[in-house]
């Protein structure tokens, strides 16, 4: 399950492969994502793997993925 603080892999698209952190959950189709060189914008959920980890602070682990 994906929540706010989600430590996720997105799998399609021009940011495929990389390290994003959940910020919000929209619904249940899309979510907020931010990560290394990610400006905060729109993940569809079923393009993104969990990877179990979540964060309390999302930008100290912001700091940290950098």
């Amino acid at each position: 399950m994906i929540k706010r603080g989600s430590v996720c892999v997105v799998t399609a698209g021009r940011h495929a492969g990389k390290t994003v952190i959940v910020t919000e959950v929209i619904d249940d189709l899309y979510v907020k994502a931010v990560g290394r060189g990610i400006k905060e914008r729109r993940f569809n959920k079923r393009h993104l793997i969990p990877t179990g980890r979540v964060v309390e602070d999302i930008e100290a682990a912001l700091e940290e993925l950098a």
